[in-house]
């Protein structure tokens, strides 16, 4: 899968709106550690993991979520895994 950084950074959103609805996605700053701001708890956190992993078809692993705490980060995660030769 190819993605850019825009796309990225919409599944990113979108998997948080699934886990967390009626978030307020698109005030989070790129840098902020959403798990924080919208007060997601460890099962949330799941969630948003599992759901982003489906949707990118990209392997997450538990090693690879401290990597997931802004949408920044997120996004730059995906890419680099989504990329070809991405691990």
């Amino acid at each position: 899968m190819s993605l850019n950084r825009t796309e990225a950074l919409d599944m990113v959103r979108e998997s948080i709106s699934r886990v967390v609805p009626g978030a307020d996605v698109a005030a989070l700053g790129p840098d902020e550690v959403f798990r924080d701001v919208l007060e997601m708890d460890s099962l949330d956190f799941l969630g948003f993991v599992e759901i982003l992993s489906e949707r990118s078809g990209v392997r997450i692993d538990d090693e690879d979520t401290p990597r997931l705490t802004t949408l920044s980060d997120s996004a730059d995660f995906l890419l680099a895994r989504a990329s070809p030769g991405g691990r």
